[in-house]
């Protein structure tokens, strides 16, 4: 209980930090995210209208304890306010639609890393000190310690634009009414997340094949394992 309690308080704490952090830095640099909305508006902007806008996303000038009280208010009641960039949509809005996504790509991402991962660790542990061993189980190290913003542009410049064999973005065609009862719809889904699927799996190989190939040599070193090998 007394662990829970610390490692609870140290994420309390972090999470504090982390959020006061960000609270100040938008705050220290020049001008505000209200002014750069407007610096490209096409038609004249009122004082009045700036205001409004400032006082709709918490930039009350000149009090920054009172905005400060009102974003750790706003945080810990789940209420992220509204979009600079996607102005009127709420973050909650677009977090919420993003979410499904986002799980269906990592989800994916975990459970065919770790199938692949296995059955490569278990390859490399029967075959221990062959070519496959010391040239896969290295090669998805490498693969692995790469920065995965890295892996993905490579991917992308490759596949994408290089051979155009999959879309640079979106989770399926523009334009496309999304309809989960269609087929059709279903392989567009599937074909947008080959490519982002492919990066997020690759880069996490190396570590499921590393930890199955230790267990599988541990294994097999095992009592056991050498009387069964002398009884055939």
């Amino acid at each position: 209980m007394g662990y829970f309690l610390r490692r609870l308080s140290f994420y309390m704490v972090a999470l504090l930090v982390a959020a006061t952090i960000n609270f100040i830095i938008p705050r220290a640099m020049p001008g505000d995210p209200v002014t750069m909305m407007f610096a490209n508006a096409t038609v004249q902007v009122t004082p009045e209208r700036i205001a409004a806008m400032k006082e709709l996303l918490g930039f009350v000038d000149g009090n920054y304890f009172v905005q400060y009280l009102h974003y750790m208010k706003n945080i810990l009641s789940w209420e992220l306010g509204t979009s600079i960039q996607f102005f009127p949509l709420s973050v909650n809005t677009l977090l919420g639609s993003a979410f499904g996504w986002s799980l269906f790509l990592a989800g994916s991402a975990v459970i065919l890393s770790f199938s692949i991962g296995s059955v490569l660790g278990i390859f490399a542990a029967w075959k221990r000190g062959s070519k496959f061993d010391t040239f896969v189980t290295p090669g998805m190290l490498i693969i692995q310690a790469m920065p995965q913003v890295v892996i993905a542009m490579m991917a992308m410049f490759i596949f994408a634009i290089g051979l155009k064999w999959f879309p640079t973005g979106y989770a399926y065609t523009a334009g496309t009414m999304p309809d989960w009862t269609s087929w059709a719809f279903i392989k567009d889904v599937l074909y947008h997340a080959v490519l982002p699927l492919f990066c997020a799996t690759v880069i996490q190989i190396g570590g499921f094949l590393v930890n199955m190939r230790n267990n599988m040599i541990n294994l097999l070193n095992e009592d056991y394992i050498t009387m069964a090998k002398g009884k055939g």
